[in-house]
């Protein structure tokens, strides 16, 4: 599956332009780090001890710096620490999936019909086929019930069918998380909202007030396979339960105060789009039954079709809001890509791992997902600045990561700084990463990866504690800050 670097046409002048002519392009090099002749010794970067003890950081720190331009390491600090990359490793999972489904790769979402219509009405059963986008919202929804209508169905006589098995239903990212987390949401071929449910309450003469709706930019319909209740209880705050392809949620009253707001994960998301669905359908005068969800894809024919946003948008989107789901679906469907049949997370992340290792000449790579929410995941600093620097990777990652704010050492906005940074961020509770690319006065450009963990501190997190442990925050404001510290000294080292 290697030869996949050689037949994407967007490797050829990466994604400065996203137009159609760049994603005709001939391939003319490939994401494979090429071999320099400079030494890849790392040596000790002098000053990062006393960054460390200054910022009063416990626990580990790992880092590593190479100059793209001769792939010579500059500079290293226990660089083959193997550690836990948080979402930094959504960097990997990027050049994974753009190398794999190409950059103009677009998921679709099917409307489809196993019977003729006669007269508007579809003599058989109307069935809504997920293809794997991450990104599928009740506005994209609603455009397919606009759809549906001018292609003259007004009335279906069959059943409504919810197909999402183009992927295998995963119940969590990762178990370990707090239950009602809304950046750990079930997996499948078919998600909506990036399977989250809006939760919202107010004070009310009696009590409280609750909705759980489907909210997206221009709708938010109510849902009915989401349900809430407000309990009399302090702890816990959320209790959740499965009944009947419904999810069944508690909510303690004394954590509430006078009203607000949460995204909550959603288990079942194939009712979930046949519940909004239904409801948007209705809007337009087609009255369906309630959503079927069916195991099998039933043949039909295509009536509409939606598109997501070409993949390197889909990214450019993850990597600045770090959205797991969107992480865990694109890697499961460029293992897929690669003759994979996907089972679990951890099996898909193994392919990545081994394509890592394969085609970016990457060691060490031993990540457990897509998306780094999983404690087990772990990456080394030399590795990955090492493979960051090959000049394809440069070209292809570095316009879709996110731009990184530099702050001085009060914590206000550096300004009038001629030095550019931008990379991808890792955090989980005592867990902090970053790693991407400086881009230096002189132009003179930097790969870099920063580690840091205070593991000891993580395994002592109670159960009940998992969502906001003490201590947390402020462990990672001071991992940020030397981050931050770190920029700078090599702005005074290396321009």
């Amino acid at each position: 599956m290697v030869k996949a670097f050689t037949r994407r046409a967007f490797l050829a002048t990466g994604l400065a332009g996203l137009g159609s002519s760049v994603l005709a392009a001939p391939v003319t090099q490939s994401l494979r780090p090429k071999l320099r002749p400079e030494s890849l010794r790392q040596r000790v970067a002098p000053g990062v001890e006393a960054l460390i003890k200054q910022a009063g950081l416990r626990g580990q720190l790992s880092l590593s710096v190479v100059d793209v331009g001769s792939g010579r390491v500059l500079e290293g600090y226990r660089a083959g620490s193997a550690m836990p990359p948080a979402s930094v490793a959504k960097a990997l999972t990027a050049l994974y999936a753009l190398d794999t489904l190409g950059a103009g790769y677009r998921f679709p979402t099917f409307l489809k019909r196993t019977g003729p219509v006669e007269n508007g009405v579809l003599k058989g059963d109307l069935v809504l086929e997920g293809g794997g986008d991450p990104t599928l919202d009740t506005d994209a929804l609603a455009w397919m019930a606009a759809e549906l209508k001018k292609a003259g169905i007004r009335e279906v006589s069959g059943r409504f069918l919810v197909y999402g098995g183009t992927m295998p239903k995963i119940a969590r990212i990762d178990p370990g998380q707090p239950e009602h987390a809304g950046y750990n949401p079930t997996i499948s071929g078919l998600c909506l909202n990036y399977n989250r449910v809006h939760f919202e309450w107010k004070r009310a003469n009696n009590g409280y007030s609750v909705a759980m709706d489907a909210r997206s930019r221009n709708y938010r319909p109510d849902v009915s396979i989401a349900k809430m209740r407000v309990v009399k209880r302090q702890l816990p705050v959320y209790t959740y339960e499965s009944k009947g392809g419904t999810d069944h949620w508690t909510v303690a009253q004394g954590a509430l105060g006078k009203g607000g707001a949460r995204w909550l994960p959603v288990r079942v998301p194939e009712a979930y789009a046949g519940d909004v669905f239904r409801t948007l359908a209705r809007a337009h005068g087609i009255v369906l039954k309630k959503a079927k969800v069916v195991q099998q894809a039933p043949s039909g024919v295509v009536l509409v079709t939606h598109k997501s946003a070409p993949l390197s948008e889909v990214l450019r989107g993850m990597l600045k809001y770090s959205t797991n789901l969107t992480a865990e679906m694109v890697g499961i469907a460029a293992t897929q890509l690669r003759g994979v049949a996907v089972r679990s997370l951890k099996q898909s992340a193994q392919e990545m791992n081994r394509w890592a290792a394969q085609s970016l000449g990457m060691q060490g790579a031993a990540l457990v997902d897509h998306s780094g929410l999983g404690a087990a995941s772990r990456m080394r600093a030399d590795a990955l600045a090492q493979a960051l620097s090959g000049v394809a990777q440069h070209e292809v990652l570095g316009p879709i990561l996110k731009n990184i704010k530099l702050k001085d050492r009060k914590g206000n906005l550096r300004k009038n700084t001629a030095t550019r940074v931008v990379a991808k961020t890792g955090t989980l509770n005592f867990v902090s990463g970053l790693a991407g690319y400086v881009t230096l006065a002189d132009g003179r450009v930097l790969a870099f990866a920063i580690f840091s963990a205070d593991k000891k501190a993580r395994a002592a997190i109670a159960a009940n504690d998992r969502e906001r442990p003490k201590g947390a925050r402020a462990w990672n404001r001071k991992a940020k800050s030397v981050q931050q510290r770190l920029i700078e000294r090599w702005e005074g080292f290396y321009s």
